[in-house]
């Protein structure tokens, strides 16, 4: 069965509703969602709302908790001024009261049950690495080495995988493969068929926030023989110009979405 990889929304809602449009257009089957839903972004109980009615209707399969979903229920611990300051907005936004009614309360609760980690027949799906499943980033400098080999942290990575593991978290887009080699979406047309009995770690780029150099909105679609990746536009300004009219959303924030970096 087909099925849409989607992360890092970060309180997107312009790129999320595209992105879905365009997985409706094509018929693509259940979606995985591997986090950090809100941050950074001027609409984080927008995406949370659409999130959960997604997992209501049953057509989003899983929401994996993101380092930003971490941050607004446990607090943004390492985090740069910037950052943190986006999170603790973010949480005022989507922290209910005693007050609330039911709606901003099951949306909380969606926060609160994220699981880490995913495994569907042997498909991994974490936010950021199997080792550490919201804050470790798997980079594509990770995968160089002076003398050719397999650095060990790529090696320990591929231990813990079965076939495939899906991540987000760098906000950009590529396959590793176990000879630890970084192939961009672009030097495959977009579309990689995998081998039987190889295992890939494929990054999904983001939907909210992509650093690629590429403004377009970003998800992949994945089956037993390949992984294709998708590039969506949407109106980019729109929510940039959201960014830049709220004090607490640092307008660097606002300028990456137009740069895409």
């Amino acid at each position: 069965m087909l099925k849409a990889i989607i992360s890092d929304i970060h309180a997107n809602i312009e790129a999320f509703r595209e992105v879905l449009a365009h997985i409706d257009s094509q018929g693509i089957g259940p979606i995985v969602c591997l986090g950090d839903v809100v941050g950074y972004g001027p609409d984080p109980t927008e995406c949370m709302a659409l999130a959960q009615k997604l997992m209501d209707q049953g057509r989003l399969e899983v929401i994996l908790m993101g380092n930003h979903e971490e941050a607004v229920l446990f607090g943004a611990f390492g985090f740069h001024p910037a950052a943190k300051e986006a999170i603790d907005w973010t949480r005022a936004q989507l922290k209910p009261k005693w007050f609330h009614l039911g709606g901003k309360k099951a949306r909380w609760e969606v926060l609160r049950s994220m699981p880490l980690t995913y495994n569907d027949n042997g498909t991994l799906f974490v936010h950021g690495s199997p080792r550490d499943p919201t804050m470790e980033y798997i980079l594509r400098s990770d995968t160089e080495d002076l003398f050719g080999e397999v650095p060990e942290k790529i090696q320990q990575i591929f231990d813990l995988v079965d076939s495939v593991c899906f991540v987000g978290h760098t906000h950009d887009p590529g396959i590793i493969t176990q000879e630890s080699k970084f192939h961009r979406p672009t030097e495959f047309g977009m579309r990689f068929e995998t081998e039987p009995g190889k295992k890939y770690i494929v990054n999904v780029g983001s939907v909210g926030q992509p650093r690629d150099k590429n403004p377009n909105a970003c998800y992949v679609t994945h089956d037993e023989r390949a992984i294709q990746y998708h590039r969506i536009p949407y109106d980019v300004k729109k929510t940039a110009e959201k960014i830049r009219r709220i004090p607490q959303l640092d307008n660097r924030n606002a300028d990456r979405l137009e740069q895409g970096n």
